[in-house]
């Protein structure tokens, strides 16, 4: 990012307040010191396959700024991710995540506290509460978030999403069950404020309710109705190294470091919002009060100046942008492109068939539920085409779940699903929810 853009951003937030800005960080910064707060932080990747590398090499990078760069200690960290990436065995440099080209390995001295089969919803949100008796049978290291009032809490997740869900290797996180979360952690004091940093397609419709008195904010790599974007197309490794929103954040913290009290979560937004010029990056919950905070509030505080390991930050890493849900099939292609094993090539033929078939399938299933509830023609482009916002969270959970089990595609399997479901949510702001499980029922079951 040009110094210039930089000032003109930094210029026209400070105008919002009466406050000059270099008062408001000074302030920030010593209430932060005032509470003898902690910075817990919790990172996930949840997705697994060579596929969505992505995933855990930008989870990989945010460990290596926070950690090594930042400081804060390996103690009030949590990391979830698969860790099927490092060790696969289409990677031509076991042990070795990069999320650049010719980068640096950011898998080296990575804690990983759930892994495998422990990275799952339940997990996710017993960490967030503090839950240890929940964490204690699924494996891993145990640990959770153990905060105060007084803590500031960092969230950074990355993986597919749809209407009202984030995905996980085996399973989704449903806006329901996080919104209850959250509120459990709000009405139980379990932190003074919390920021979510979302990387995931449609991720804007997990904060849509978020009460805005919470003090929780939320920037997202995209809102509630369109897809985010891989970046950085690696030939060699044949998959992509990172998101560009994600690589976005990351390139500006690393431009501004080790100087993080300079730059406030407001002025992050702006600046990656301006980046990222595929998906609309969006801030949710409270938009007034933690965007002033300086981004050492809940990224640490670096003692040294130590820029020396920075991946090189190219101007064109958007050259190559791809709509999340359309990575698979993109990498598919391009692995057939180069093999020269007709065994190899005849399988990938069959997979990429197989995968061209079922997204024309699952368009004509959701049409034909759309159809089936709404009973009146002139009403399907409506409900087809418009993004409603989910408001029926009850309903939206037992929908989703119930597409998912009937038709037996999943978006970790199947994620061009996520480009279909907005219909099914927007069937729950008019419709009951038997109604539209009776058609899900009826049209999954039918050949």
């Amino acid at each position: 990012m040009k110094v210039s853009i930089c000032l003109l951003l930094v210029v026209a937030f400070a105008g919002i307040s009466a406050i000059p800005l270099e008062v408001q960080l000074e302030e920030a910064k010593a209430d932060v010191a005032e509470t003898g707060g902690n910075i817990w932080v919790v990172l996930v990747a949840g997705s697994n396959g060579w596929y969505n590398y992505r995933h855990q090499a930008d989870i990989c990078h945010a460990y290596h700024i926070l950690a090594n760069k930042h400081g804060i200690p390996a103690r009030y960290i949590v990391t979830m991710m698969f860790n099927d990436i490092a060790y696969n065995e289409d990677n031509p440099t076991p042990g070795v995540i990069i999320n650049a080209l010719e980068g640096q390995n950011y898998y080296y001295n990575i804690m990983i506290d759930y892994e495998g089969e422990a990275v799952t919803p339940e997990v996710f949100l017993a960490v967030l509460k503090g839950d240890s008796s929940t964490v204690r049978s699924k494996g891993g290291s145990g640990k959770v978030i153990k905060s105060t009032p007084k803590d500031y809490i960092f969230v950074n997740f990355a993986d597919h999403g749809a209407s009202g869900l984030l995905a996980f290797p085996d399973g989704e996180l449903h806006v329901k069950d996080f919104m209850e979360t959250l509120t459990t952690m709000h009405e139980g004091n379990k932190y003074k404020q919390m920021l979510f940093y979302v990387e995931a397609c449609y991720s804007g419709s997990m904060f849509t309710s978020l009460d805005k008195t919470w003090r929780i904010t939320a920037h997202t790599a995209s809102n509630d109705r369109q897809s985010s974007y891989a970046c950085v197309f690696d030939e060699k490794l044949n998959t992509y190294l990172g998101d560009c929103w994600s690589l976005n954040w990351m390139n500006n913290t690393d431009q501004i470091f080790p100087n993080l009290a300079s730059e406030t979560v407001m002025q992050q937004y702006l600046i990656v919002k301006k980046m990222t010029t595929q998906s609309i990056a969006s801030l949710y919950g409270d938009v007034t009060t933690i965007p002033k905070e300086p981004l050492s509030t809940f990224m640490g505080h670096p003692l040294k100046d130590d820029t020396t390991d920075n991946d090189v930050i190219y101007d064109d890493i958007h050259k190559d942008a791809i709509q999340s849900q359309d990575v698979m099939m993109f990498v598919l292609k391009k692995k057939l492109e180069k093999t020269n094993s007709f065994f190899e090539r005849e399988e990938l033929v069959k997979k990429i068939s197989y995968h061209e078939n079922t997204e024309v399938r699952i368009r004509e299933k959701i049409d034909n539920i759309v159809r089936d509830v709404v009973g009146d023609e002139s009403l399907f482009g409506y409900f087809k085409e418009e993004v409603m916002g989910i408001t029926e969270l009850d309903c939206n959970k037992q929908v989703m779940s119930a597409m998912f089990e009937a038709c037996h595609w999943r978006v970790q399997t199947h994620p061009y699903i996520t480009k279909y479901l907005p219909p099914l949510a927007n069937l729950c702001n008019a419709y009951t929810t038997p109604v539209i499980l009776r058609s899900i029922a009826k049209n999954c079951n039918e050949n």
